[in-house]
């Protein structure tokens, strides 16, 4: 069967690749052009003052990004902190947060105060919030977000990239730009910010190349190649970068401090390793639809799709076929992989969720894992891959267990 499944995926991998090629010359030509010497990966402690190489990188991710600043630190715990940051920066009390594409991720409905997760939620700092659903085809309603943002209170508009714990198509960076560009049309003034996780280097382009004011990421998911031990990025228009840094510290003190403890050679050559690593991801993705294609199962994107993101979407429909189906990619992992996962309370959800993941990186999702909410449509969420060929061998570890019956 994954023989049947990689022979059909000639064209598709042939299109990855030369993504990767392309990504991988303009991280080159920016390492370049920043002029990077084994002296930035010399890491700091204490306030972290004059650290080079971490004050290089932001020139580096500002460069590749296209923008006039960026922010990379390892201070982010994840990309839920720095998407906060992002938005505690852009927002000030009695202004109106949109989010464009529907309900944000899980984890950010307790930032915005959707749910109450406890004190200091943007709705407890006097910030509104309103959504623009998608159609019942799953699509961006633009007219409604045109008309959305026309309020004179709205200052800032979230679009995510990913689909999320949702069932709607990810965004390409096109569709982006064409959200952005309708957006301005109905609110010059207004700030577009982009959750961009798992989608950096999987297209030619990133958002901010395409009219996003702001771009934030995960370390541990694309950008950071599998290398990075933990942190975020944010790039974008330098006073939002510079708003988001305070409160990544303190007003004040913002970029200036903050120790880089060793890291900064596991940041530099994660980045240099990214284009290659995301390309296994994504062939991952598409291995993984093909396979459970032929096995008669609905896989979103469709095997023979273009990517705009690294996730594959897996629906089953029943919570015993998803939980085996965990197993197996946990048999497939080269960390734990002796280990049966469950569905556990895990912070910021409001269910329970699975997730198989024995990585080198405590939840790093660029390494392969596969993780889902346990509420009905009982739909899986797959992502990542260091290695195409470990990848594979996890597919297919995971379909044998799935079969096993």
């Amino acid at each position: 069967m994954g023989r049947e499944a990689q022979a059909a995926l000639g064209e598709q991998f042939a299109r990855i690749d030369a993504i990767a090629e392309e990504n991988t010359q303009k991280v080159l030509a920016a390492f370049q052009r920043h002029r990077v010497a084994e002296s930035y990966f010399a890491g700091t402690t204490g306030y972290g003052y004059d650290d080079l190489g971490r004050d290089q990188l932001d020139a580096i991710f500002a460069d590749l990004f296209g923008t006039e600043d960026a922010l990379v630190r390892i201070g982010f715990v994840n990309g839920t902190h720095a998407i906060s940051c992002a938005l505690f920066g852009a927002l000030k009390p009695g202004d109106t947060l949109v989010s464009a594409v529907g309900a944000p991720y899980d984890t950010l409905l307790g930032v915005i105060g959707v749910v109450d997760k406890g004190p200091g939620s943007l709705k407890q700092y006097g910030v509104n919030y309103r959504q623009v659903d998608v159609t019942p085809e799953d699509r961006p309603d633009v007219e409604g977000i045109v008309e959305a943002v026309k309020a004179p209170s709205v200052s800032t508009v979230l679009i995510q990239r990913s689909r999320g714990y949702a069932t709607r198509a990810s965004l390409s960076v096109d569709e982006i730009g064409t959200l952005c560009a309708a957006i301005r049309s109905a609110n010059p003034g207004v700030n577009i910010l982009v959750d961009n996780c798992y989608g950096e280097f999987v297209e030619e382009r990133e958002p901010t190349q395409a009219g996003a004011d702001l771009v934030v990421g995960s370390l541990i998911k694309n950008p950071g190649g599998g290398l990075a031990p933990t942190g975020g990025y944010i790039a974008g228009r330098r006073d939002l970068v510079e708003a988001a840094s305070m409160r990544l510290t303190t007003p004040g003190i913002g970029r200036e401090c903050g120790s880089t403890l060793g890291n900064n050679r596991l940041l530099y050559q994660g980045l240099f390793l990214a284009p290659h690593t995301v390309a296994q991801a994504v062939k991952t993705a598409v291995f993984a639809a093909k396979t459970m294609e032929l096995l008669g199962y609905r896989a979103e994107p469709a095997s023979s799709a273009l990517r705009h993101d690294i996730i594959q979407m897996i629906h089953f429909g029943e919570p015993e076929k998803l939980k085996k189906f965990c197993k197996g990619i946990q048999m497939g992992a080269p960390v734990d992989s002796y280990v049966t996962p469950e569905p556990w309370d895990m912070p910021g959800y409001d269910c329970p969720v699975i997730m198989a993941a024995g990585a080198f990186i405590q939840g790093a999702s660029i390494e392969l894992s596969c993780d889902a909410p346990m509420r009905e449509p009982y739909t899986l969420y797959l992502q990542g891959g260091l290695t195409y060929e470990s990848g594979k061998a996890g597919v297919l570890l995971a379909v044998e267990e799935l079969l096993k019956d």
